[in-house]
């Protein structure tokens, strides 16, 4: 079993934010928090998994009321250094159990965080958890990555997803468990000589775009639309990530 607290710890928290870098540049920032506000319709937000307050923070700047669930300690005491519990009021504990209110009308999860979830029960139950938090009709949004078997070469189990000055990732893929491992490698100038290379990995199950809607059925959601991203770009057999929003279905009422 993986322990959550120690892949994120002090460490990874303090190391997290990238400040106009990547996720916290502008451009995925923008589309980002624009898309979920929308989708607010003005009403509370609630964060799973809120993490440093990437998205949380310029969420809460446009008028949404956001609250947040997160399970390391140290991600959110790098939180408290930017705002403080009166501002987003956060909770300590489990995405798939923890309860922080209801008659939300916005849950969301992104950046591929339902996947740090290692298993299919507790994804699922976290359907059910966000469906705790919402009011009738209230919106679920996952952002996540869709799985590149497809990429993998015939007898191998693992492929190069990002190559970039400085970072490597390589996934490497357990097919029958449906796991994967992202295998961080970090280096400096010195990377011809070996040194100053650093490796970390987390773990992840993948899902597919199908059973992710399954699973929101089995907690009373209905696919409101896919996207390929948060830019509201066209989600296609050729996407390698996608955006879906869920709707708590008033059937189910």
């Amino acid at each position: 079993m993986v322990d959550q607290q120690q892949l994120w710890d002090v460490e990874a928290a303090q190391n997290y934010d990238t400040p106009g870098e990547a996720m916290f540049s502008d451009g995925v920032l923008g589309p980002t928090v624009e898309v979920l506000a929308e989708l607010a319709e003005g009403g509370p937000a609630v964060e799973f998994a809120i993490g440093t307050g990437r998205v949380a923070i310029p969420l809460s700047e446009t008028g949404i009321e956001v609250s947040g669930i997160e399970l390391s300690h140290a991600m959110i005491a790098q939180l408290r250094l930017k705002v403080d519990e009166g501002s987003i009021p956060v909770t300590q504990g489990d995405m798939t159990t923890e309860v922080v209110g209801k008659n939300f009308t916005l849950a969301f999860l992104v950046f591929n965080t339902i996947a740090n979830l290692l298993t299919q029960h507790d994804q699922v139950e976290c359907f059910r958890n966000a469906a705790r938090h919402l009011q009738t009709g209230g919106r679920f949004v996952i952002e996540l990555w869709v799985p590149q078997l497809r990429s993998l070469p015939r007898g191998h189990g693992g492929s190069v997803e990002v190559s970039n000055p400085g970072y490597l990732l390589v996934d490497t893929y357990d097919t029958l468990r449906q796991q994967v491992i992202s295998h961080h490698v970090r280096f400096g100038p010195d990377l011809a000589d070996g040194r100053e290379a650093r490796i970390s990995r987390t773990p992840h199950r993948y899902i597919w775009p199908s059973e992710l809607d399954l699973m929101a059925r089995l907690a009373g959601f209905e696919l409101e639309t896919r996207w390929a991203d948060l830019d509201r770009s066209a989600f296609t057999a050729e996407s390698r990530s996608h955006v879906s929003i869920y709707r708590l279905d008033t059937r189910c009422a």
